[in-house]
Protein backbone atom coordinates (compact mmCIF):
# COMPACT_ATOMS: atom_id res chain seq x y z
CA UNK A 1 0.00 0.00 0.00
CA UNK A 2 1.27 3.47 -0.92
CA UNK A 3 0.28 6.93 0.30
CA UNK A 4 -1.54 7.63 -2.96
CA UNK A 5 -3.76 4.58 -2.39
CA UNK A 6 -5.01 5.71 1.03
CA UNK A 7 -8.54 7.12 1.12
CA UNK A 8 -11.21 7.90 3.66
CA UNK A 9 -13.39 5.11 4.98
CA UNK A 10 -16.71 4.65 3.25
CA UNK A 11 -19.20 7.22 4.59
CA UNK A 12 -16.53 9.26 6.38
CA UNK A 13 -17.04 12.33 4.19
CA UNK A 14 -20.20 13.91 2.86
CA UNK A 15 -20.65 16.60 0.26
CA UNK A 16 -21.87 19.92 1.64
CA UNK A 17 -25.53 20.76 1.23
CA UNK A 18 -25.97 23.08 -1.76
CA UNK A 19 -28.85 25.36 -0.87
CA UNK A 20 -30.98 27.34 -3.30
CA UNK A 21 -30.60 24.86 -6.17
CA UNK A 22 -34.21 24.08 -7.08
CA UNK A 23 -37.21 22.74 -5.20
CA UNK A 24 -36.24 19.13 -5.85
CA UNK A 25 -33.15 19.47 -3.68
CA UNK A 26 -35.18 19.98 -0.50
CA UNK A 27 -33.49 23.31 0.22
CA UNK A 28 -34.51 25.30 -2.83
CA UNK A 29 -36.64 28.45 -3.08
CA UNK A 30 -36.20 29.92 0.42
CA UNK A 31 -32.89 28.11 1.06
CA UNK A 32 -33.86 26.84 4.51
CA UNK A 33 -34.82 30.31 5.82
CA UNK A 34 -38.55 29.76 5.96
CA UNK A 35 -40.95 32.39 4.68
CA UNK A 36 -40.96 36.14 5.26
CA UNK A 37 -40.04 37.84 8.51
CA UNK A 38 -36.86 39.33 9.89
CA UNK A 39 -34.99 36.05 10.12
CA UNK A 40 -35.45 35.28 6.45
CA UNK A 41 -33.72 38.50 5.37
CA UNK A 42 -30.00 38.90 4.86
CA UNK A 43 -28.00 41.04 7.26
CA UNK A 44 -30.19 40.28 10.28
CA UNK A 45 -28.55 40.33 13.70
CA UNK A 46 -30.58 39.02 16.61
CA UNK A 47 -27.70 38.38 18.98
CA UNK A 48 -28.84 39.32 22.45
CA UNK A 49 -32.50 39.74 21.41
CA UNK A 50 -34.79 38.10 23.97
CA UNK A 51 -38.22 38.52 22.43
CA UNK A 52 -38.81 42.06 23.66
CA UNK A 53 -37.61 41.30 27.20
CA UNK A 54 -34.75 43.54 28.35
CA UNK A 55 -31.59 41.69 27.22
CA UNK A 56 -29.24 40.28 29.83
CA UNK A 57 -26.37 42.57 28.87
CA UNK A 58 -28.61 45.60 29.55
CA UNK A 59 -30.01 44.22 32.82
CA UNK A 60 -26.57 43.78 34.39
CA UNK A 61 -25.00 46.82 36.09
CA UNK A 62 -21.96 48.53 34.65
CA UNK A 63 -18.81 47.98 36.69
CA UNK A 64 -15.44 49.70 36.74
CA UNK A 65 -13.82 51.84 34.09
CA UNK A 66 -10.94 51.85 31.66
CA UNK A 67 -8.09 54.16 32.55
CA UNK A 68 -7.10 55.74 29.26
CA UNK A 69 -3.85 57.00 30.79
CA UNK A 70 -2.70 53.55 32.00
CA UNK A 71 0.78 52.55 30.93
CA UNK A 72 1.68 49.09 29.68
CA UNK A 73 5.16 47.77 30.28
CA UNK A 74 7.06 44.96 28.62
CA UNK A 75 8.03 42.54 31.39
CA UNK A 76 11.43 40.85 31.39
CA UNK A 77 12.93 38.61 34.07
CA UNK A 78 16.61 38.73 34.96
CA UNK A 79 16.87 35.05 34.04
CA UNK A 80 15.89 35.91 30.45
CA UNK A 81 18.52 38.64 30.34
CA UNK A 82 21.18 36.20 31.59
CA UNK A 83 20.12 33.65 28.97
CA UNK A 84 20.40 36.33 26.25
CA UNK A 85 23.89 37.31 27.47
CA UNK A 86 24.97 33.64 27.48
CA UNK A 87 23.68 33.15 23.92
CA UNK A 88 25.48 36.36 22.77
CA UNK A 89 22.22 38.17 21.92
CA UNK A 90 23.16 40.91 24.38
CA UNK A 91 26.55 42.43 25.13
CA UNK A 92 27.03 42.54 28.91
CA UNK A 93 29.62 45.32 28.63
CA UNK A 94 27.18 47.80 27.04
CA UNK A 95 24.20 49.49 28.66
CA UNK A 96 21.03 47.42 28.25
CA UNK A 97 17.99 49.59 27.54
CA UNK A 98 14.73 49.28 25.59
CA UNK A 99 16.34 50.07 22.22
CA UNK A 100 19.01 47.38 22.72
CA UNK A 101 16.39 44.83 23.84
CA UNK A 102 14.23 45.57 20.78
CA UNK A 103 17.23 45.16 18.49
CA UNK A 104 17.98 41.80 20.13
CA UNK A 105 14.37 40.71 19.51
CA UNK A 106 13.48 40.37 23.18
CA UNK A 107 10.72 43.01 23.01
CA UNK A 108 8.17 43.31 20.25
CA UNK A 109 5.07 45.48 20.10
CA UNK A 110 4.12 48.83 21.57
CA UNK A 111 4.98 49.44 25.20
CA UNK A 112 5.57 52.43 27.46
CA UNK A 113 8.83 50.99 28.76
CA UNK A 114 10.45 47.88 30.20
CA UNK A 115 9.96 46.50 33.69
CA UNK A 116 12.55 44.10 35.11
CA UNK A 117 11.44 41.34 37.48
CA UNK A 118 13.49 38.96 39.62
CA UNK A 119 12.64 35.46 38.37
CA UNK A 120 15.79 33.54 37.56
CA UNK A 121 19.47 33.97 38.32
CA UNK A 122 21.89 36.58 37.00
CA UNK A 123 25.65 36.05 37.12
CA UNK A 124 26.87 38.58 34.53
CA UNK A 125 27.68 42.15 35.51
CA UNK A 126 24.87 44.01 33.73
CA UNK A 127 24.19 47.75 33.44
CA UNK A 128 20.45 48.04 32.86
CA UNK A 129 18.26 51.09 32.23
CA UNK A 130 14.54 50.38 32.60
CA UNK A 131 11.28 52.20 33.28
CA UNK A 132 10.69 50.06 36.37
CA UNK A 133 12.04 47.16 38.39
CA UNK A 134 11.12 45.13 41.44
CA UNK A 135 13.21 45.52 44.59
CA UNK A 136 14.31 41.90 44.34
CA UNK A 137 15.49 42.43 40.74
CA UNK A 138 17.52 45.50 41.73
CA UNK A 139 19.07 43.55 44.61
CA UNK A 140 19.91 40.56 42.38
CA UNK A 141 21.57 42.70 39.68
CA UNK A 142 23.57 44.68 42.26
CA UNK A 143 24.63 41.45 43.99
CA UNK A 144 26.09 40.28 40.66
CA UNK A 145 28.06 43.54 40.47
CA UNK A 146 25.87 45.41 37.98
CA UNK A 147 23.56 48.40 38.15
CA UNK A 148 19.85 48.77 37.48
CA UNK A 149 18.84 52.39 36.89
CA UNK A 150 15.21 53.51 36.70
CA UNK A 151 14.72 56.07 33.92
CA UNK A 152 11.53 57.92 33.03
CA UNK A 153 10.79 57.00 29.43
CA UNK A 154 9.56 59.78 27.16
CA UNK A 155 9.09 59.69 23.35
CA UNK A 156 12.02 62.13 22.97
CA UNK A 157 14.26 59.81 25.00
CA UNK A 158 13.31 56.85 22.79
CA UNK A 159 14.21 58.89 19.68
CA UNK A 160 17.61 59.75 21.17
CA UNK A 161 18.22 56.10 22.08
CA UNK A 162 17.41 54.98 18.52
CA UNK A 163 19.67 57.67 17.05
CA UNK A 164 22.49 56.64 19.39
CA UNK A 165 22.01 52.97 18.46
CA UNK A 166 22.09 53.76 14.72
CA UNK A 167 25.19 55.97 14.99
CA UNK A 168 26.99 53.21 16.90
CA UNK A 169 26.58 50.71 14.02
Amino acid sequence: MNLNQIGDNAGATKNRKRIGRGIGSGTGKTSGSGVKGQKSRSGVSLLGFEGGQMPLYRRLPKRGFTNIFAKTYAVLNIGELQKAVDSKKLDAKKVINEAVLREAGMIKGRYDGVRILARGEVTAKLNIEAAGASKAAVAAVEKAGGTLAIVVVTPALIGKAKAAAESGK
